[in-house]
């Protein structure tokens, strides 16, 4: 039980927080919060499936090392944009909530190709998002949250699905077998 005197603090700390708060919250609407919100969520997700991906193929009977260090490096840059939104959600003001991160939809990947076309749903799913996002900022009037996005991400992702892209085309190239290991190679460098 928290003594009396420490209580009125306690409440007069929460209520200047909360002041303050609101002198730092500038035309940046609970919508917006909460999309920021969904989108942290996401980009975990994102970051959560890559890694699945990566230490599939680190397991010594897939042995794909080039794959490995793709995922893994993706996985690192998904929870890098869902950090550089939490920065950003405080810098507007905005709470951040936390939750519960999805479970990747499988572990085991069957193939390069498999793991291609998952990770090219995954991007093309994080784009969808950031466009609805930049929607909710123009129906808003938020040009903070617009260039935000603009400078930051949607170029990005159009670049990795186009990466995507270019690798599952290789891989359909390739076929199985011998094709797949050259590629790995060529994606580890």
């Amino acid at each position: 039980m928290v003594p009396l005197y420490l209580r009125s603090n306690l409440t007069k700390l929460t209520r200047m927080k909360s002041n303050i708060m609101d002198l730092v919250r500038q035309n940046f609407h609970k919508d917006c919060e909460q999309a920021i919100n969904n989108q942290i969520n996401l980009e975990l997700f994102s970051s959560y499936v890559y890694l699945s991906m990566a230490y599939y193929f680190d397991r010594c009977d897939v042995a794909l090392p080039g794959h490995y260090t793709y995922f893994k490096k993706a996985s690192d840059e998904e929870r890098e944009h869902a950090m550089k939104f939490m920065t950003y959600q405080n810098k507007r003001g905005g709470s951040i909530t936390l939750t519960p991160i999805e479970n990747p939809p499988k572990d085991d990947w069957i193939s390069a190709h498999d793991a291609m076309m998952e990770a090219l749903k995954l991007e093309r799913q994080v784009n969808e998002s950031l466009l609805q996002i930049h929607a909710l900022a123009t129906r808003h009037n938020d040009p903070n949250l617009l260039d935000f996005l603009e400078t930051e991400y949607l170029k990005e992702q159009v670049d990795s699905i186009n990466e995507l892209a270019n690798h599952i085309t290789k891989l359909e190239r390739v076929g199985d077998g011998v094709g797949v290991h050259i590629f790995d190679q060529e994606l580890g460098e």
